[in-house]
């Protein structure tokens, strides 16, 4: 079945899928970590068994210092949510995408199922894709990505916005650590940082004034927190 929104090398995408019926995917932090492994070690046109690797003594976290040859996108932003996830691509081969989220949605769907006793499918059909075909587009992506974690701790944020929430909003965004915000907006370089393909996307945020200020202005734009 042909996609509303082709794939094409060199083009950027914001891919998003949930659990079925809605239902959580992610159920502790270890299914989370082990989902920002997958993100890793199935970029790659070569198959990678991470079973073999954790029974040879590696630590899941050790994941990220394989080697994996020829990747198949690069990832800009991501973020994991309870019953969803979100992430940021480049298109570097064709087909590369449409790999990749097989890859790592089999696998996921393999380790959950086999962790929870559970058969059958995990995620709501087909993976979602929108082409990000703007810069303007691509700003906005970025930030949506990254502030959904909001609604962790302050559930109904768009329809109630507080002054007195800002300072701690903002610090739990930047330290939530299933989101790659972490790495653009902290000093501190984490394992997970290797998922990250930053030189392939523009390079909008490279001081930190520059992210709180966009960041401010996509939630101001929104109608959200117009106290900023």
């Amino acid at each position: 079945m042909l996609r509303k929104c082709p794939f094409a090398p060199d083009e950027y995408y914001h891919v998003y899928n949930r659990g079925v019926d809605r239902r959580d995917v992610f159920l502790c932090p270890k299914d989370k970590e082990r989902f920002l492994v997958l993100l890793y070690v199935c970029n790659s046109k070569n198959p990678v068994r991470i079973q073999k690797h954790l029974d040879q003594g590696r630590p899941l976290v050790g994941m990220f210092s394989l080697e994996r040859g020829e990747t198949l996108v690069d990832v800009g932003a991501y973020c994991l949510m309870p019953n969803h996830f979100h992430l940021l691509l480049r298109e570097r081969v064709a087909g590369g995408i449409t790999e990749f989220m097989r890859k790592v949605i089999t696998a996921y769907t393999m380790f959950f199922n086999k962790k929870y006793a559970r058969q059958g499918v995990l995620f709501q059909g087909a993976f979602k894709a929108h082409h990000v075909d703007s810069d303007d587009y691509l700003r906005y992506i970025f930030s949506y990505i990254h502030l959904n974690p909001i609604d962790i701790i302050f559930p109904g944020w768009t329809e109630a916005p507080d002054r007195e929430h800002k300072s701690h909003i903002k610090k739990h965004l930047e330290t939530f650590p299933f989101s790659s915000l972490w790495d653009y907006a902290r000093d501190v370089v984490r394992s997970e940082s290797a998922i990250l393909n930053r030189g392939s996307f523009p390079d909008y945020f490279t001081r930190r004034a520059h992210l709180d200020a966009h960041l401010d202005d996509y939630l101001v734009l929104c109608g959200r927190f117009s106290w900023l």
